[in-house]
């Protein structure tokens, strides 16, 4: 397991991956929850915004895993938030519905990744990167039915796959299913899986030291990311819904 020292810009990284979430969900509230503009989502800026930030997140939580000996517990601890997530989304606001969303999905890929942290750990950090990266390129397509490269289909996936309500969790979702935030598990596990052995390429080559980094504002919000995860749609909820209740009156 890693040492004690505090890699304070890994910090710095996350928060700026939970930044650009509290922009991009008050962008979201305002134009598709309060219908300002719903194809907000689909429009191709904004879908490279969301990867950028998703996939940070998750790369980040790859590495951090990495530091941390209490990995059941962090995984528990992440997978109930998301379950909150879930009821809170299904009783105040239905509509936006979260079913399997980023909380559940990095809840899980911690539980699994350190229960094969030592499997994964004899695995050269560079071959791992490389064969978790293009297992996550040929997955990427699993909840539109192929198998293939990202956006370019190579193997069409038996629609048998998609019946079942269950393997949504696992990117086999059926047609009518629907969720405000979807992470497939076999969509998005080796990029987390990439992330935990990309720090581990970065300690084998010596370049943790540029870690060490202190930038102050960003590591108070790195450090409690999984608290203002928490809290921010709430508030921004809050205080889109006053202003456009009162530009309605």
């Amino acid at each position: 397991m890693e040492t004690k020292v505090r890699y304070s810009l890994i910090d710095a990284i996350r928060a700026v991956a939970v930044v650009n979430m509290v922009a991009f969900h008050l962008c979201y509230n305002i134009f598709v929850v309060f219908g300002v503009w719903t194809d907000f989502p689909v429009s191709t800026p904004v879908v490279i915004w969301e990867r950028f930030i998703c996939c940070t997140f998750i790369i980040v939580s790859g590495v951090s895993l990495n530091f941390s000996k209490h990995g059941y517990r962090r995984g528990l601890i992440v997978s109930l938030c998301g379950i909150v997530v879930t009821l809170v989304t299904i009783r105040f606001m239905p509509e936006q519905t979260i079913l399997y969303g980023v909380l559940t999905f990095l809840g899980a890929a911690m539980l699994l990744t350190f229960a094969l942290r030592k499997a994964l750990s004899r695995i050269p950090p560079i071959v791992g990167m490389i064969v978790f990266f293009l297992l996550f390129m040929l997955c990427y397509g699993i909840p539109y039915g192929y198998l293939g490269l990202f956006k370019l289909p190579l193997i069409r996936l038996p629609e048998g796959l998609y019946q079942f309500r269950w393997l949504a969790f696992f990117g086999f979702a059926p047609r009518d299913f629907s969720s405000a935030d979807y992470f497939p598990f076999l969509q998005w596990i080796f990029l987390y899986l990439f992330g935990f052995m990309l720090w581990r390429w970065i300690r084998q080559k010596g370049l943790d030291r540029f870690f060490c980094k202190k930038i102050p504002v960003l590591d108070f919000i790195g450090r409690h990311s999984l608290i203002i995860y928490m809290a921010h749609q709430p508030v921004l909820y809050g205080i889109c819904w006053v202003v456009f209740y009162f530009i309605g009156r």
